[in-house]
């Protein structure tokens, strides 16, 4: 019997594409990460508070919906690897308005550097379903994981350290540095679309279309649930664990410190992969989810930053990392090949929408003037994703 023929951006890239895949999300979770842990401290000193912080998150993860369910139909007229460059060079353009744009350039700046992370999320989700076998996809996300967990390990405490005692600049270039290296390396792997999957004379699809596709499949609305809960939790840290540990009374390097830590979950990705092997996947999310709903709990319970509550921080990290390295999964296996573009994209939202979510719940909660009630309302999620999860088909 003849061998399949593989698919054409297949033969352009040496080796395995997995790995490849993997390194090339490694290499750009780095640009990210040396500037995270310095993105809410620099929006708090420049807009003076946690609620305009909010709200300046909000902003820009608007801009960015709009963005993410348009990348579809730029990927039918424009190839792949422009759709990332442009990606790629919006992180350089939020790097340089945070470091030398003024304080209402924030939002925009948020919005540049969401709108690179959802375009390369989408553009990644498609090369992994075009390249790698189904059969492989908790594998290929256990290894990819590994190399974002190098990434987000040394990023972040990297870059507060580089803006406590180096340059408050130094983090940003260090960002457009590494940006620059990821797209050089994308360019070298030669990736494209997968020609026999995808039919370029096909009109691009509308928008709306794409949503009502993805929210009639009722498989594919409790994928999107799960990980937005998951990401809403991420979001949050990453936006208010900074100031947390600020609050808390420790140096601004700790800051850094709380976001390394908790990347360093991931480190837990092959452990994670033989524990879904062995329980299943829908049970190894659900432990996952019962640690964040432990972990938040504990946060709204404690009320003000105090140093015990960084523990929780770290405990609910754990969950979030399992959930990372499995996360996907429901819904790269349950798309259809046809439609793997335009629900990608959709799919691909949820990391902007987490990022309305979380800071919308903060900005009510401080305008009750409670902010522990945010901790409240996302272990309520949490403790939602668990009974989620078990509505996933058993065979994932």
């Amino acid at each position: 019997m003849a061998r399949a023929r593989p698919p054409v951006g297949l033969q352009h890239v040496p080796g395995h594409a997995a790995d490849r895949i993997a390194r090339l999300a490694g290499i750009e979770g780095l640009a990210r990460a040396v500037m995270v842990g310095t993105v809410p401290l620099v929006a708090l000193e420049q807009l003076g508070s946690k609620q305009a912080v909010s709200y300046a998150f909000f902003g820009g993860s608007i801009v960015t919906v709009a963005t993410t369910l348009n990348v579809a139909r730029l990927e039918r007229l424009i190839p792949r690897r422009w759709i990332l460059t442009g990606g790629g060079l919006a992180l350089v353009g939020a790097a340089t308005l945070f470091a030398l744009g003024p304080s209402w350039s924030i939002a925009i700046a948020i919005g540049l550097r969401s709108s690179h992370a959802s375009v390369f999320s989408v553009v990644l989700s498609l090369y992994l379903m075009d390249f790698v076998a189904k059969s492989d996809f908790v594998n290929a996300e256990s290894r990819r994981f590994l190399y974002l967990a190098a990434a987000w390990l040394a990023g972040p405490a990297f870059g507060t350290w580089l803006w406590s005692n180096v340059d408050p600049n130094a983090p940003f270039v260090t960002a457009m540095a590494v940006t620059v290296l990821m797209l050089a390396y994308h360019w070298r792997l030669r990736f494209d679309g997968n020609e026999i999957l995808r039919a370029p004379i096909a009109p691009a699809p509308r928008i709306i279309d794409s949503v009502a596709r993805f929210f009639r499949r009722r498989s594919l609305r409790i994928a999107y649930a799960i990980t937005i809960i998951r990401s809403v939790f991420w979001a949050a840290l990453f936006i208010y664990g900074p100031i947390y540990v600020v609050e808390a009374g420790h140096p601004e390097w700790m800051a850094g410190a709380l976001l390394s830590a908790s990347s360093a979950t991931l480190f837990l990705a092959p452990v994670v992969d033989r524990a879904a092997r062995r329980i299943g996947v829908r049970a190894t999310m659900g432990i996952g989810f019962a640690l964040m709903t432990v972990s938040l709990s504990g946060l709204a319970i404690i009320g003000d930053a105090a140093t015990p509550g960084i523990a929780l921080w770290l405990l609910g990290a754990t969950g979030g990392g399992m959930l990372d390295v499995l996360g996907n999964i429901p819904f790269v296996r349950l798309v259809k090949p046809r439609e793997r573009a335009a629900m990608a994209s959709v799919f691909s939202t949820w990391r902007e929408v987490s990022f309305l979510i979380a800071p919308a719940l903060a900005a009510l909660a401080l305008a009750l003037g409670r902010f522990w009630l945010l901790y409240a309302a996302l272990a309520l999620l949490s403790a939602g994703g668990i009974i989620l999860t078990t509505y996933l088909p058993r065979r994932l």
